[in-house]
């Protein structure tokens, strides 16, 4: 497993979690309440602006955390070009674009331990009912920390595909992409039960 955090030390290293969060979600209601397609741009530029703040290190890590975006930006412009709507496209993926990027932005700067702490917090009350919040606590941090190992193993696949046949792999790689997960679920589930598990 990795860190997502980024190596760059920035001035949002040292803020506190818990206002951060609460600041993307602040932002992601925002974006959500407006519906203009020129603000959401102009929303945009901004967050461009805060990758590009800390310098250019930090901008072209935020950028390569993001690329991952492109199909979904081609699938929802393609649909509305079809459907002669390409504003309202271009809305949606300026949209997506910044609140992806915003949390990025927040994952980048913030150690997972201390994102774990704000959840820690506010399952508190829930705990004290005997809800497991223990167990919320470590899926958020497994899904957090295993979403880009996984990516990158669908890439090295991918490459291994093309290694070997001229064709494209598309479906044919799904089979062993769960099969690689599978077994990673199961490495980290018998390593949990060699610490105590849940």
């Amino acid at each position: 497993m990795i860190s997502l955090t980024s190596p760059v030390e920035t001035a949002a290293h040292r803020w506190s979690a818990g206002p951060k969060l609460a600041l993307l979600c602040g932002a992601t209601v925002v974006l959500f309440a407006v519906g203009s397609t020129v603000w959401q741009l102009v929303f945009l530029m901004l967050t461009a602006f805060l990758y590009l703040l800390p310098g250019r290190v930090f901008a072209l890590s935020g950028a390569r955390r993001l690329w991952g975006l492109w199909p979904f930006v081609a699938l929802i412009l393609l649909w509305h070009a079809v459907t002669r709507d390409l504003s309202g496209g271009a809305l949606i993926v300026f949209r997506m674009l910044t609140a992806v990027a915003l949390a990025n932005l927040v994952t980048m700067t913030t150690r997972l331990s201390d994102m774990m702490g704000v959840v820690r917090w506010l399952l508190m009350p829930l705990a004290r009912l005997g809800f497991p919040a223990r167990r919320v606590e470590m899926a958020l941090a497994l899904v957090i920390r295993f979403t880009p190992v996984l990516a990158d193993k669908g890439k090295m696949l991918m490459l291994a595909w093309r290694a070997r046949s001229p064709k494209r792999p598309g479906w044919r790689i799904l089979i062993p992409f769960a099969v690689l997960a599978i077994d990673d679920a199961e490495h980290v589930a018998e390593a949990l039960r060699a610490r105590g598990g849940l």
